[in-house]
Parts: structure tokens; C-alpha cells; sequence
């Protein structure tokens, strides 16, 4: 799926996957997040396989002008992990906005693990 909008100049449109690799490169950036990961084994073996796995461990689910966003990550030891999830989630919805123009209505943290 994708999101969509218009203006005075035509349509745009926008991948789930190019919104999922904005994600992804936001986590990445974001403090005490060590890596993004894949949250199913099967879904790590099918990364492996692919090209480009850009937005790996990110999940984006659109609905018409809104946006969902599933994150799975791996977090620093010794960090607070309300404080990096919440520093996270702002991160992601301000890039992620500001890259569509279009609303995030949820960023959800899934802390897989923590990395010594």
C-alpha cells in the first residue's frame, strides 16, 4: 500500500517501504539504539535474500492519510529504555512527517533485546 495526497501541481504517492526506510534510518540515528531487527525468524531469513533491506525490522501500515509504524530494536545496555523508547518515538514521527507531509498517528517500540 501507500499513502497518498495531492496538490495544485498532481498526485503523490509514497511507498510503505520508502516510509519504513525513513523509519529505519531514524532509529538508527537515535540514541542507545544499537540496530533494528526483525521481530520473526522467518522474516530474517527473507532479509537476507533481499537486495535491499532498507527497512528492516520497520512495519508501516497506512490508512487512508495515516500512518502506523511498527519498530523492532535492539537497545544499549546500561540506558534507560523508557527514555531511549519515547526519544525514539518522537524521532521517527518528526522524520517521518516532516518526509510525507502526511499525520503518524502511532510509533510503537518493540525492544527485542539489549546489547552489552
Amino acid at each position: 500500500m501507500s499513502v497518498s495526497t495531492s496538490n495544485a501541481y498532481g498526485k503523490i504517492s509514497i511507498s510503505d517501504l520508502a516510509i519504513a526506510k525513513v523509519a529505519s534510518r531514524a532509529a538508527l540515528e537515535s540514541y542507545g539504539i544499537v540496530d533494528t531487527v526483525s521481530r520473526r525468524l522467518s522474516d530474517s531469513f527473507s532479509e537476507l535474500f533481499k537486495k535491499d533491506a532498507g527497512g528492516k525490522g520497520v512495519k508501516v501500515t497506512t490508512s487512508g492519510n495515516r500512518i502506523f509504524i511498527d519498530v523492532a530494536v535492539l537497545i544499549k545496555y546500561g540506558v534507560s529504555i523508557e527514555a531511549v523508547a519515547e526519544s525514539l518515538k518522537e524521532g521517527i514521527k518528526y522524520k517521518v512527517e516532516y518526509f510525507t507531509g502526511m499525520i503518524v498517528d502511532t510509533v510503537n517500540v518493540n525492544v527485542i533485546g539489549l546489547q552489552l
